[in-house]
């Protein structure tokens, strides 16, 4: 071998960095997020920090005082608007959330189980009303819960009341109904996708063993697919917290949620300190109830 082949072989030869990511492959497949990671970390961690930031600063007449300090979570602890305010959000959103899973899991389990055709079409038909705008779903149902709306011209004819229900519209239950109905693709989607990747041959074996329909759904096929109810809730409690458009739309007085405070706070109150300290309270409210729906879910799998 020449000198000159022995620099050309000296040239070619793995770099440090090359030959790490030949030895690790993990990591390789870490650079290769790395780019929407960062994205996603910038993108999340920046308006949260100008957020935390902003809750401490305070409202001076016209003009922000940015010097930082507790005050507007000193006065939401002594005002008891704001624990009320929590306290129903809490309520609708557990409401919604808990009466969704449970009437969506029957149908995810049809489309599991008992279709063996045609299976994308099933899907596209439970999903086919989220395809409309979401500020129009809210106004049909209106039109359906209104005083001469749908519902109560049908128990009118019916003989099942005889005056409209005025309770039906501007509720707590109005939206509930409403948020349940328009979030329970996110409910259906995650359970289907568990159900679906149960392997058939436990309830095979478990029905060889004598257990019946009943016994192998509790004993097999729920604990299997707790990990997409629980995704089920998350996906639905997280954004149901947040919601301000439909209690605008179709709650009373007694159906404003928090979302609708910050709304007024950052609009037209034009209290962004307020509004950012109270959106901080509601994103720790929501991390904890989420860790309570987590730390649930492993205990049940014990």
């Amino acid at each position: 071998m020449t000198a000159t082949d022995v620099r050309a072989g000296r040239r070619t030869r793995p770099g440090a960095l090359t030959r790490f990511l030949h030895r690790h492959e993990g990591w390789r497949g870490y650079l290769l997020l790395a780019p929407a990671l960062i994205l996603m970390a910038a993108a999340i961690l920046f308006p949260l920090g100008m957020t935390l930031t902003m809750s401490t600063w305070s409202l001076s007449g016209y003009d922000i005082d940015q010097t930082p300090g507790v005050g507007n979570y000193a006065a939401m602890a002594e005002n008891p608007m704001f624990r009320v305010l929590i306290l129903r959000t809490l309520t609708i959103s557990l409401t919604c959330t808990l009466f969704t899973v449970i009437l969506v899991y029957p149908m995810a389990y049809f489309v599991a189980f008992h279709t063996y055709r045609n299976k994308a079409l099933w899907l596209i038909i439970l999903t086919l009303p989220f395809w409309t705008s979401y500020l129009l779903r809210v106004f049909a149902w209106k039109v359906v819960l209104g005083y001469e709306g749908v519902l109560n011209t049908g128990l009118l004819s019916l003989g099942i009341v005889f005056e409209p229900v005025a309770a039906l519209l501007y509720s707590q239950t109005a939206v509930t109904i409403v948020l349940a109905h328009s979030w329970a693709a996110f409910a259906i989607l995650p359970i289907y996708v568990s159900l679906e990747k149960i392997n058939r041959t436990y309830l095979e074996a478990a029905a060889d063993l004598g257990d019946g329909p009943a016994r192998r759904f509790w004993r097999i096929t729920f604990p299997l697919s707790l990990p997409g109810v629980v995704a089920a809730f998350i996906l639905m409690f997280v954004p149901t917290m947040g919601e301000y458009i439909t209690p605008l739309m179709v709650g009373g007085p007694d159906s404003m949620m928090i979302g609708n405070l910050v709304q007024t706070m950052f609009g037209p109150m034009n209290n962004w300190p307020a509004g950012a300290a109270l959106a901080v309270v509601m994103m720790v409210t929501i991390a904890l109830a989420g860790l309570v729906f987590i730390v649930l879910n492993k205990l049940v799998q014990r």
